[in-house]
């Protein structure tokens, strides 16, 4: 049986306890947690497998899809090219992507998911994930759903493709070289767009047979519409292959360490600066964490504050959890950071349960 193995200080045991307790009860089979509370590295655990025949344990260098908690790393990639000045918030996005509608869609907009444009237009098949001009030319011609900057809506998977070529347009990079070259590497993340050549991925399973049905809502509502299309997000045989691992998909496809995350976020609470690299200024990490819509998310159907790339709580936490429950979120009154990170895709039990043994002990 694989262990809990890694590094927990004393005073966060009860966390180490309720993480083992993911294993011993079933409610995980692989996964990774880490807590960076007031600069430090607490927590650093990983426990399970690889794999479902359960040959190949979860190794501190194992990374697995972490679906939306990819976003935030996205708007980042962009938030850092507004910094130096090579694009403006309120710029039309038309001014930088010329085949785009100058229909007043700003880059405001497209990081504050208030673009209008939470769908892919043209059905397609699980093979358009590889073919990023056909993938962004369709979201160029699609008219907004509604008047930019009026109403939010999760771009559940647009989010990655809009701000990617915006990436793209300003810098000539791809979003994916962007995040290694300026985000992972100087802060020495483990993460990427894909999973490139490392050795040790994850495997997604299901932790409940209906999930893939149950996530996505209602045949024809939004939610439906806009986590189906290109097909393949929901089918492990593309999750756990090639053609997703080898693709950059940056609103879901991100593959990382739980520590990864949570070292971002350790980042962005120090003002865009981690191990003496600073990667954004401390004023564009403010910008960036400052709410923008405050109100109903009509592919959520719920209330959501969004800022330039996160969710932010009531407590001012801000972050993004993924469908199947990872997350990863910092909450500046406590100077704490924290990263989960699953290949067992259900609810977000776990990390609710997580947030509230650690908000005890950091809190007592």
């Amino acid at each position: 049986m694989s262990q809990v193995t890694g590094h927990s200080e004393a005073d966060f045991t009860p966390v180490r306890r309720l993480f083992e307790s993911f294993f011993t009860d079933g409610r995980d089979t692989g996964a990774g947690l880490a807590v960076v509370h007031r600069g430090r590295l607490v927590v650093d655990l990983v426990g399970g497998w690889r794999d479902d025949d359960r040959r190949r344990p979860w190794t501190p260098d194992t990374v697995v899809a972490v679906y939306s908690v990819s976003k935030p790393f996205a708007a980042a990639c962009l938030m850092i090219l507004v910094d130096r000045g090579r694009a403006g918030l309120d710029d039309p996005v038309h001014r930088h992507w010329p085949e785009f509608p100058d229909d007043g869609t700003t880059v405001r907009h497209v990081l504050a998911h208030t673009a209008g444009r939470p769908v892919f237009p043209t059905p397609r098949p699980a093979t358009a994930w590889s073919d990023w001009p056909t993938l962004t030319a369709d979201l160029a011609v699609a008219p907004p759903m509604w008047t930019p900057g009026t109403m939010a809506a999760e771009h559940a998977l647009t989010y990655g493709h809009l701000v990617g070529e915006l990436v793209r347009r300003v810098d000539g990079r791809s979003i994916g070289a962007f995040l290694t070259e300026e985000i992972a590497t100087p802060w020495r993340l483990d993460l990427a767009f894909g999973a490139g050549d490392r050795p040790a991925i994850a495997d997604l399973t299901f932790g409940d047979p209906e999930w893939p049905t149950t996530t996505v809502g209602a045949p024809g509502s939004l939610r439906h519409r806009g986590l189906t299309n290109p097909d393949g997000c929901r089918d492990l045989t593309v999750l756990n292959g090639p053609l997703w691992r080898d693709t950059e998909v940056p609103a879901v496809n991100m593959h990382a360490t739980a520590t990864a995350v949570a070292r971002f976020y350790q980042g962005l609470l120090a003002g865009g600066t981690l191990d003496g690299q600073q990667i954004l200024s401390a004023e564009a990490t403010a910008e960036m964490i400052r709410v923008q819509h405050d109100g109903p998310d009509l592919l959520l159907d719920r209330s959501v504050r969004w800022s330039l790339g996160f969710q932010v709580e009531d407590d001012g936490s801000f972050g993004m959890g993924g469908i199947g429950g990872s997350c990863g979120y910092a909450l500046p009154s406590a100077d704490l950071a924290i990263g989960f990170v699953t290949r067992h895709l259900a609810d977000f039990d776990r990390i609710g349960e997580i947030d509230d043994t650690v908000m005890a002990i950091v809190q007592a």
